[in-house]
């Protein structure tokens, strides 16, 4: 038995209004009182198939990106620093789309696919000036002058762009309302962009940097240099792991908590238990190169 109908696309509001309402009520109430099963076809078919093809393209969109900035900058970990800003854009198509009362839709995703390839342009252009300063003088000086030199060009590369898509955000004829979407993902993506990049992509160089020393330090404690140390961090590691298997390993297996640590079954008090244990556990490495380090001295 097939069921037609055509939803006006004058209030595109109204017509996801009652798509959500057979698609959430009407529909389950028919399968549970008469057993039957029922399929979404036509339009709501079609917006499935899409956003299936969407995905696949973002993920491969992504994969390109990566791999070509991992040949670019010789280093599979910096693209990631260059990508983390995407994840930002994201947040701002998101509340560009609450801010003009739009609906996210397709024209969403395909204005998604495009501001990823676009947003990155000013963390690469940071990025680059980063690691060219920091040749002739130390990581943290050249943050900073990078920072203050890229400025310009970061502001004025997006707002190029910015600028000259609003025009579209006003417009009031029916023909560019499914423009809409894609406009305000691309400008509010891309200016959320503009402000964070300046201080998201700064903050993960820095982090990285101090994550680097600190497992050059770890590798060299596990190479035998620090024997003592090397068994520290071997036990750490292992309580760490033990810890971890204890807490979400046990939510997620058995839906709750050993009965030794309460066996309640919430995912927040595992959380809060791995993050306490792990802390008294690092806290105690510390302490033992601290330790060793003194005695070393003396």
């Amino acid at each position: 038995v097939s069921v037609t109908g055509d939803l006006s696309e004058d209030d595109p509001d109204r017509a996801s209004e009652i798509s959500n309402e057979i698609r959430e009520v009407i529909l389950p109430e028919l399968k549970e009182s008469f057993g039957i099963s029922t399929y979404m076809s036509g339009l709501a078919e079609q917006e499935r198939n899409f956003l299936s093809d969407a995905f696949t393209g973002l993920v491969l969109c992504l994969a390109g990106i990566y791999l070509t900035l991992a040949w670019v900058f010789s280093s599979w970990s910096r693209p990631f620093v260059v990508m983390a800003i995407i994840p930002f854009g994201l947040v701002g198509a998101i509340w560009g789309h609450h801010y003009w009362d739009v609906p996210l839709s397709m024209f969403s995703v395909v204005g998604l696919i495009g501001m990823v390839g676009i947003i990155i342009n000013d963390s690469i252009v940071l990025v680059t000036t980063v690691d060219e300063y920091a040749r002739d003088r130390g990581l943290f000086p050249a943050i900073i002058d990078a920072a203050a030199d890229r400025l310009r060009p970061v502001v004025l590369t997006t707002l190029t762009t910015v600028l000259g898509l609003a025009p579209l955000l006003y417009e009031t004829s029916k023909d560019a309302q499914f423009l809409k979407p894609t406009v305000i993902t691309l400008t509010y993506g891309l200016g959320f962009g503009l402000v964070l990049v300046l201080l998201v992509v700064p903050a993960l160089l820095s982090i990285g940097h101090d994550l680097g020393r600190n497992i050059r330090a770890a590798r060299r404690a596990l190479a035998g240099r620090a024997p003592g140390m090397a068994l520290a961090l071997g036990s750490a590691i292992a309580a760490m792991t033990g810890l971890f298997a204890a807490t979400f390993g046990a939510v997620i297996v058995t839906g709750r908590l050993p009965a030794i640590l309460g066996g309640a079954s919430s995912m927040p008090l595992a959380l809060l238990i791995f993050i306490s244990g792990s802390a008294v556990i690092a806290f105690a490495v510390w302490l033992v190169a601290a330790v060793r380090f003194n005695a070393r001295r003396a």
